[in-house]
């Protein structure tokens, strides 16, 4: 249902990329955003259908479609037979997780290379035939490519693949391992270099501050966790289960590192750089881990017999819980783009009215950014998706000396003698140009006022008294 809400910020970015390709010269402010072998499924969408929200995102909900396959399959194989439906529900409480399948971003693509990999990685290890270790080594390959900040997965596949041989659990052998892994490394060297030679600008892309501990903690769900381990626990005494089984050592391994590696290394990587990489979406891979931790803790006290009542009552709580009852149409992000930019072009009314046009893109600053920046370059994504009306001005992500100069001149001539203006971008930009045009004397009287409801996207307009607008 929230397939056909307008595109947020990053989903406009989408759209750039594939109208302009990964050459265009204003990506160079954003080397990484194209670094990416997602923008062929969006491309290849519009192709298709034609431009929407609901072709661009319809990949997304293939690619998790497909990743709670592989979730199911790898449950069943590492847990127990019957916890496929526990470990797919599972999966599909996570928020995170299910924002991915309305997502026109890499992250769903990413979720189902990773889920295929490590299936893939069980199913070699179980064989030990060579055909099956280079399928795994194709699929492990891609995941780089498809966003470079995916490094930490690869740490999943080392750790279980090296617990297994080591304790001979598998018929893999030492030298069949390190051929896969020298096929892997040569596979994702080019995305590799590319990521380390991105370092030296990575502060200039940081969007949240370096994380805390609570922060760690809240990211690996650690509560819900201990909840679900309760749960479980009260309703074997409640019900006398007798004590099941606990899953392999090998098993435990796999899972708790798909749980806990990305999120730690992401997390010390921030510390130790400066620059912060612990945002939530680039976490998005390791939710299946969590979903998997859940149903290894619900497996110490579930029976044979009990796991699909179980699941079934943990999937009608998600739904009940988790559903949009209220809203029809539920919007993806609470960004409308598409609504905002419309009122603004009813607005001005076909006139060449000013519009004052913070970039939502961090890197919008000096010296990439200056008065002149052309409005069909990447940092204005937003203009390019959603057409507006009037002349437009750019400016910065944030105020700058550089940027204050430019708008003070702005209101003493363009703005002072228009007659109005508005001001159209992320909610926290446009407050601060509302409070900084207010407090002009040129613009002394002038009447200011949000120009709808638009989520965490605003509108607001200037109109000189005397005009009647």
């Amino acid at each position: 249902m929230p397939l056909p809400s307008s595109l947020w910020v990053d989903e406009m970015g989408t759209y750039f990329v594939v109208h302009h390709g990964a050459s265009d010269p204003s990506l160079r402010a954003a080397p990484q955003v194209a670094a990416s072998i997602y923008y062929v499924l969006p491309k290849l969408a519009e192709h298709v259908a034609g431009f929407s929200e609901v072709s661009y995102r319809f990949f997304s909900v293939l690619a998790m479609a497909g990743a709670l396959a592989a979730i199911a399959w790898i449950a069943a194989r590492l847990i127990h037979p019957q916890a496929a439906w526990f470990a797919v529900f599972a999966a599909m409480a996570s928020r995170g997780f299910n924002y991915q399948a309305a997502d026109a971003r890499p992250y769903a693509l990413g979720t189902l290379v990773l889920s295929a990999a490590i299936l893939l990685l069980i199913r070699w290890l179980d064989s030990g035939r060579l055909r099956d270790g280079l399928l795994f080594a194709v699929a492990a390959s891609l995941l780089w490519w498809v966003h470079l900040i995916f490094w930490p997965f690869y740490l999943i596949f080392g750790v279980y693949a090296v617990f297994r041989i080591w304790h001979s659990e598998t018929r893999t052998g030492w030298g069949q391992a390190t051929l896969v892994c020298v096929l892997i490394t040569a596979a994702v060297a080019p995305a590799a270099f590319r990521a380390i030679s991105l370092l030296h600008q990575a502060s200039a892309h940081v969007v949240v501050p370096r994380p805390h501990l609570v922060e760690l903690i809240l990211i690996l769900k650690a509560t819900a966790l201990a909840i679900t381990f309760a749960a479980a626990f009260l309703a074997s005494r409640l019900f006398h289960w007798k004590r099941a089984r606990p899953v392999s050592g090998s098993a435990r391994v796999l899972i708790l590192s798909w749980w806990l590696i990305a999120p730690f290394c992401l997390f010390a990587f921030s510390w130790i750089s400066g620059s912060s990489v612990f945002v939530p979406r680039y976490l998005y891979l390791a939710l299946p881990g969590v979903a998997l931790t859940a149903a290894m803790l619900v497996a110490l006290f579930i029976p044979a017999n009990r796991w699909k009542p179980v699941a079934l009552a943990l999937g009608l709580g998600i739904l009940i819980s988790m559903g949009h009852w209220r809203t029809l149409w539920p919007m993806h992000q609470g960004s409308d783009w598409r609504g905002a930019s419309a009122a603004l072009r009813d607005w001005t009314a076909g006139e060449n009215v000013p519009v004052v046009c913070p970039s939502p893109f961090i890197e919008a600053q000096p010296p990439v950014w200056r008065p002149d920046y052309p409005i069909q370059g990447f940092l204005y994504s937003n203009l390019t998706v959603y057409r507006t009306a009037g002349h437009v001005y750019p400016f910065p992500f944030v105020a700058s000396p550089e940027a204050e100069a430019y708008a003070r001149r702005l209101s003493m001539g363009t703005l002072a003698g228009a007659g109005r203006f508005a001001i159209y971008g992320g909610d926290r930009n446009v407050e601060f140009w509302r409070r900084w045009f207010a407090s002009r004397r040129e613009l002394s009287g002038w009447r200011n006022k949000r120009l709808g409801q638009f989520g965490d996207v605003e509108i607001v307009v200037f109109v000189k008294p005397e005009s009647g607008r």
